[in-house]
């Protein structure tokens, strides 16, 4: 069986080396620039999602409004928590976190809708999750093991949007 891991001393001289990389290595095995464009875009897309279930949280009224906006808040703070992620993970491999509000929905992957309507808010978020669900299933496919972190980021996260799209598809279901 051939030996699979390289050399300790040759390990460390790269490490030397390549210092102010920080953790992006020589056995880092995606695309660094094109990986950091995808956080980006997913870090726009938790930040509108964020507004948009902050707004819903507020202007949610009528009979049945009370859990749904609690459910919207509850969203909004776990949303909030995947931004958070995701800036880190940016920050980690090198990168800037564009928070820019002028492109924020240019390059978010859901749109920022408000509706008037409880049941257009629940079907917006719920939209919103399955657009979330497809575009982080196909990144997570897509980064394979060329950044096994970030993948495990994006599935960690993909859970999460699974669950409010199960929240939000349960609500309309009771409303309808």
């Amino acid at each position: 069986m051939a030996d699979f891991l390289t050399d300790v001393k040759v390990l460390r001289d790269r490490a030397r080396a390549e210092i102010g990389k920080g953790p992006v290595t020589s056995a880092y095995g995606a695309d660094l620039d094109r990986v950091l464009g995808v956080l980006q875009e997913a870090l726009a897309t938790e930040i509108v999602c964020v507004l948009r279930y902050k707004q819903h949280h507020y202007a949610a009224k009528g009979l049945d409004a009370e859990p749904v906006a609690k459910e919207f808040a509850e969203h909004a703070a776990e949303e909030q928590e995947h931004a958070d992620k995701l800036a880190a993970r940016i920050d980690q491999l090198g990168g800037v976190p564009d928070m820019n509000p002028d492109t924020l929905t240019g390059r978010a992957h859901s749109q920022y809708t408000t509706a008037e309507q409880l049941i257009d808010m629940i079907k917006e978020n719920l939209v919103a999750e399955r657009v979330a669900i497809s575009s982080y299933t196909e990144i997570i496919k897509w980064l394979g093991d060329g950044d096994v972190t970030t993948r495990r980021l994006f599935e960690e996260i993909l859970a999460v949007e699974e669950e409010h799209a199960d929240d939000m598809i349960s609500f309309l279901e009771r409303m309808t």
